[in-house]
């Protein structure tokens, strides 16, 4: 698209392109929020400029500020493009993640145009961006039968598909059926990610990792795992994306089931800085008081900062924690759907997820370029069927919440 470039200024952008201010103000640049700070120091401060002070890498940044404009753009041809059909034949819904949304919709919007050619069949569709977080899934999930339900439903959550008043009723029924057969991606392979039972598909990951700030970290050590992360020496100074409610939850998940309760109340105890991921790449390389040592974050974010001798990027020696991106499919409509399953997890779908979003794709015709010795941590299926996971959800954050809070006091 090529409508920014590192020259121009921020106000130049944000008066060209007003959609661009979110992503300012929500990565590493809130004071522009204000309006009078905006016409003021944005008007002489150019982009180029400002990222490289944050130590923020430009390339990652301007490609952020162009898929806004994009989606902003393409707004009603994309996301809707009158595909909201009375009597369609199939619904699919969803949440898709911020980074890829666009190219993906893109991508779906051309093949269900020649989809609904084949097979002659009229598909109403709407996939948001994932910000709008648990809500909107409830919304869509909690209904009275499973007719109400969407035809394909995609999203990361814990919480949506775990719920004992949305999809777990339904699955318990047989609604849903895992449609997808392609073949095991080695990066999980041993993991128990696929669902042996047959109701869920998972299509990629979204992983957490941990960003090091070497020039705030004296003379500690740089945490190499999550139990590292739960030693006294790193009370109150780790940030966490208590923001982002599926991988937050994915974490807190993970935590309990191999440390149990006192490994959530450590992590609390840890806590310095709640934020949501896409601000925490903004106190790299800036001076302000209780900066946190480490940030435990989704791999993409990392992408922001490239200044490895002050940030360092740590992949989990026990492995990252991943919060999956999962795909539910009905069972009675098998046929019409699993064309449509077999593109959501084919290797053109995971190779936006993976090379644009750094959200691994479970396909083994996609190359994740992951680094070596990159393990994952996952909750794995065993568990999540023999746990009432809508509740243990309540009980992790409650523990979390407690804890934090009397660290705080």
């Amino acid at each position: 698209m090529n409508k920014i470039n590192g020259k121009m200024t921020i106000f130049e952008i944000v008066n060209q392109y007003p959609q661009t201010l979110d992503v300012f103000v929500n990565n590493g640049f809130a004071q522009f929020e204000d309006e009078r700070k905006l016409k003021a120091a944005g008007k002489i401060l150019k982009l180029e400029s400002a990222l490289k002070s944050r130590k923020y890498d430009v390339e990652t940044y301007i490609k952020m500020l162009e898929d806004k404009i994009e989606e902003a753009e393409t707004n009603v041809d994309v996301t809707l493009k009158d595909t909201r059909k009375e009597n369609a034949d199939i619904n699919i819904t969803g949440l898709l993640p911020c980074p890829v949304r666009v190219p993906l919709m893109e991508k779906f919007d051309e093949y269900l145009e020649n989809y609904q050619k084949k097979y002659d069949l009229q598909v109403d569709y709407k996939l948001e961006a994932a910000s709008l977080g648990a809500d909107f899934l409830k919304n869509i999930l909690t209904v009275d039968s499973a007719e109400k339900l969407p035809d394909v439903f995609v999203s990361a959550g814990f919480e949506a598909f775990f719920g004992q008043d949305s999809v777990e009723r339904f699955k318990k029924n047989n609604v849903f059926k895992d449609l997808t057969d392609f073949e095991l991606n080695d990066d999980f392979k041993g993991l128990d990610i696929v669902d042996k039972q047959g109701h869920y598909s998972v299509i990629s990951v979204v992983p957490a990792v941990f960003m090091v700030n070497l020039q705030e970290l004296g003379d500690l050590p740089v945490p190499q795992s999550w139990e590292d992360i739960f030693d006294e020496k790193y009370r109150q100074k780790v940030a966490l994306p208590v923001g982002d409610f599926d991988l937050f939850n994915g974490i807190l998940l993970n935590i309990y089931k191999d440390y149990g309760k006192e490994g959530v109340e450590k992590l609390g105890k840890s806590l310095m800085k709640s934020m949501h991921p896409s601000q925490m790449v903004k106190n790299a390389g800036k001076k302000i008081e209780e900066k946190p040592i480490i940030t435990i974050m989704p791999y993409f974010f990392t992408k922001m900062v490239r200044d490895s001798q002050t940030m360092k990027v740590i992949w989990p020696s026990d492995g990252a924690i991943i919060s999956p991106i999962f795909m539910l499919t009905k069972r009675d409509k098998e046929e019409e759907l699993k064309p449509i399953a077999d593109y959501l997890s084919s290797q053109e779908v995971g190779e936006i997820l993976s090379h644009r979003g750094l959200f691994p794709s479970l396909n083994n015709e996609v190359d994740n370029n992951l680094p070596e010795n990159a393990p994952f941590k996952w909750l794995g299926w065993d568990y999540v069927y023999s746990n009432d996971i809508d509740a243990l959800i309540k009980e992790v954050n409650t523990i979390f919440e407690e804890s934090a809070s009397e660290v705080a006091v």
